[in-house]
């Protein structure tokens, strides 16, 4: 009998892989009622979707009878309708975390994989897990899930005596798909099994291929639908209450439109009229004493969401719109009284979709207004405005043509054209992606050019080639890039470096279904080296083995060895054209265990070490962070990191009218000690998953205390200094909270309130007692307070239409 079943899941496991599966939807006049209870008579008419073959772990692997899924799916003029049955012989068992949309938590999930386009090039994926918490996302095999992406549509998930039920309602303005009359798609079901972290999907999605979009079934029966008016309005009005001990208490009270509108069915415009950013999460600042500006991620949504086409090539670092580049000048008797730190955004909007015959377009074009600083004389009293931004306008164009539905070819084009005679950038792309048919090979690249009208015009280009084998348990890839020097992308895009040549590679391997020991298992080598392009000297070099492991029980843990074998010429740090500081030849490990997040208390832990050839000059790290779910409603995180550079160089001044033997400026270094320590607390409670109230905390201090002077010589070198007196210390703390409630009243409809707190300092004496530098930040006078509340509301111009018509 064993005998009989295992050959008969190897023969349907055969059957499943060799061939896509195929699954018929039907068109319906009645209305269905999304409340989990799969009642209507409609749903009789209509096939299921069974048979789930496990993609994790156990590549392959038919479900048990027992944990089968059923799922259906119908139509109108108006939307798809699904409704899945999760059979589980446990359903006491099944874990239903509540948490906040986008956030699975701990809990079981269902979702459906979308492609109107059968192309395999993009999922629309929507997801409901069983605490009724919705998640959706755009997927590609290049950019992964993005869950900045935000549909509106209808969902209820319910637990049964024999699993549980979810309904779904996806209109087709969440979807985008051809005119044709009669139309094909991709589509796959998706369920996890919490508790066992088992994955299973019902087209069989193989993972010894590259691909996760391309191995959808088919959904066939759609024809001749009618498709309404995609206009949908977004009114908000927002109330801003600012106070600190320096300033009255000041209220402000803004209002404003997001709108979108489906140009056909396959394109879409998004539109913001005078925005409101207020309530987007804080950036965690950090002491920068390097190079190089500190990069931040967008927490602007309208800047978040579906903008898959607009990474192509890696262009656009949207946080350049809306910052200040520019910084005003004293002049002697004078002082800064206002000095913004942002740019307002006036408008913005989005033009993106996708062509019948595979071709996307996809034009983002922002107009940020002209910003000035105020600058008071302190002997005449006078005042003066200098402007930081002109007025200016940010556009990004893409023309994206996939084929063979797994390869693309894309034409990028950004510029930033500003008001006057301040800069003017523009950057244009050509970028490709091919892979084999059976998707076992890929070669990737780009070729950049960037035009750059300032004093004078300056043009550059750079260059990348891939080559990689994507399928299997061995797997490697090669690669080169290279940079010209005046190659210049930051107007909308950001890059650090330029002005060099580089190679890399990289070896794994990876167990496909589990083994005695591992659910996982991945160890990889990876191998890179970075020269000069000038003077063909050693930039950058690594060399890294690691391992990652996942157990039996769904614990994770890895460890890892980096070689830098040669010495490096560091060509930024002195921050002036043509010099170099060498840097010496090093070594690091690190480490990291993670306790399964089913369980209610889990942890994460990361050491790390590295030392360099270099007497004293080493580094130490921790992260520690423990979880606990008290109950599905509440839930803990607390993450403490500490790190601590011994001898750490870096670049603190020049001395513009002291020259070394070849004429330089003097550059000063600090031999430096560098300490820092951030604690960061998070919390959610979840009345249910339309009501979240979310905390976040993080408390940051860094310190650089500078032990030694040395000078820079024309050879790369440091030596010691004496006769500089400048305090170059530094030691920056700041503190950030958010407390915030959520109400998701109605589809698409939220009301937020906030209360934030907010202070930071930077000061060259140090202090280190931690207790004196906490109450420094909580009782500091310029500790900003902000209570703020939205409201947004969503509103579909065919309900109204509806409504109007039956009165």
């Amino acid at each position: 009998m064993k005998f009989f079943l295992l050959s008969y899941g190897l023969l349907f496991s055969f059957l499943g892989f060799s061939q896509k599966k195929t699954l018929e939807t039907k068109f319906i006049t009645n209305p269905i009622t999304i409340d989990g209870k799969i009642d209507e008579n409609s749903w009789e008419q209509v096939a299921a979707a069974t048979d789930f073959l496990m993609f994790q772990p156990d590549n392959g692997k038919p479900v048990l009878p027992e944990r089968r899924t059923e799922v259906k799916v119908l139509y109108d003029n108006t939307a798809i309708y699904i409704a899945a049955k999760m059979y589980d012989n446990e359903p006491n068992k099944i874990l239903r975390e509540i948490s906040k949309r986008d956030d699975f938590g701990t809990a079981d999930f269902f979702g459906i994989f979308v492609n109107g386009y059968n192309d395999g090039q993009q999922n629309f994926q929507f997801f409901v897990n069983a605490a009724d918490g919705q998640a959706d996302c755009l997927a590609t095999d290049s950019n992964g899930e993005d869950y900045s992406w935000d549909a509106v549509w209808d969902s209820k998930a319910v637990i049964t005596d024999f699993g549980w039920v979810v309904e779904m309602r996806i209109p087709y303005a969440a979807l985008r798909f051809s005119p044709e009359k009669v139309q094909t798609w991709g589509v796959n079901f998706f369920r996890e099994i919490r508790r066992d972290r088992q994955k299973y999907s019902w087209n069989f999605i193989d993972s010894k291929l590259g691909t996760f979009t391309q191995q959808n079934g088919i959904l066939t029966g759609i024809a001749n639908i009618e498709t309404p008016t995609r206009l949908f309005l977004l009114p908000y009005s927002s109330f801003y209450l600012n106070a600190n001990d320096q300033q009255k208490t000041k209220g402000t009270l803004k209002g404003g439109l997001d709108l979108k509108y489906g140009i056909n069915d396959a394109f879409t415009l998004d539109a913001i009229l005078i925005p409101d950013f207020g309530q987007t999460k804080y950036d965690d600042v950090i002491l920068n004493l390097g190079p190089f500006e500190q990069q931040f991620n967008e927490n602007r949504p309208f800047f978040t969401e579906g903008t898959d086409l607009f990474s192509k090539g890696n262009l656009l670092y949207s946080r350049r719109i809306g910052s200040v580049t520019n910084s005003p000048k004293k002049n002697e008797n004078e002082i800064i009284t206002d000095n913004p730190s942002s740019v307002n955004l006036i408008n913005a909007l989005k033009v993106s979709g996708r062509t019948k015959s595979g071709l996307g377009i996809g034009v983002l074009n922002a107009v940020t207004e002209k910003t000035t600083a105020t600058i008071a004389n302190t002997v005449s009293g006078d005042s003066r405005k200098e402007v930081l931004e002109p007025l200016a306008n940010y556009n990004v164009l893409v023309l994206d043509q996939r084929f063979r539905r797994n390869s693309s070819i894309a034409f990028v084009n950004t510029n930033v054209t500003r008001n006057g005679s301040f800069r003017d950038g523009n950057v244009s792309a050509l970028v490709w992606d091919l892979n084999t048919k059976a998707n076992t090979y890929n070669l990737s690249g780009d070729f950049k050019y960037s035009y750059v009208n300032e004093d004078k015009i300056k043009t550059g280009i750079a260059t990348q080639l891939n080559f990689a084998e994507t399928s299997g348990n061995y797997r490697y890839s090669l690669g080169a890039d290279m940079y010209t020097k005046d190659f210049d992308n930051n107007d909308l895009g950001i890059n650090f470096e330029t002005n060099y040549y580089s190679f890399y590679g990289n070896a794994n391997y990876r167990i496909l279904n589990p083994t005695k020991r591992f659910n996982g298992f991945r160890v990889n080598y990876n191998n890179f080296i970075q020269f000069n392009k000038e003077t063909g000297q050693v930039q950058g070099s690594n060399i890294n083995i690691n391992t990652n492991i996942e157990t039996l029980k769904n614990n994770s843990y890895g460890f890892g060895i980096n070689f830098n074998p040669f010495e490096r010429y560091d060509y930024y740090e002195p921050r002036q054209a043509g010099r170099f500081v060498i840097t010496p030849t090093s070594y690091s490990f690190w480490a990291y265990y993670s306790r399964n997040y089913n369980y209610k208390f889990a942890f994460d832990i990361n050491p790390e070490y590295s030392r360099a050839d270099e007497p004293g000059r080493d580094f130490i790290g921790i992260t520690l962070s423990p979880r606990y779910r008290f109950n599905d409603k509440l839930a803990m995180v607390y993450e403490f990191s500490y790190s601590r550079r011994n001898n750490n160089k870096g670049r603190i001044a020049v001395l513009e009218n002291v020259f070394d033997a070849m004429g330089n400026n003097t550059i000063l270094f600090a031999n430096r000690n560098v300490v820092t320590y951030a604690h960061i607390i998070s919390g959610k409670y979840s009345i249910n998953s339309q009501m979240n109230f979310n905390l976040s905390i993080r408390q940051y201090w860094s310190y650089a205390e500078n032990k030694n002077i040395l000078s820079l010589t024309d050879k790369g070198r440091l030596v010691d200094y004496l006769g500089y007196n400048e305090n170059n210390n530094s030691s920056f703390y700041t503190w950030n909270m958010d407390l915030s409630y959520s109400w998701w009243f109605a589809p698409g409809s939220q009301v937020s309130f906030l209360y934030r707190n907010s202070s930071a300092t930077f000061e060259n004496v140090i202090n280190k007692n931690y207790k004196d530098n906490i109450n420094a930040l909580l009782t500091n006078e310029k500790l900003q307070h902000t209570l703020s509340v939205s409201v947004r509301y969503f509103i579909d111009y065919n309900e109204i239409k509806n409504q109007i018509v039956k009165s």
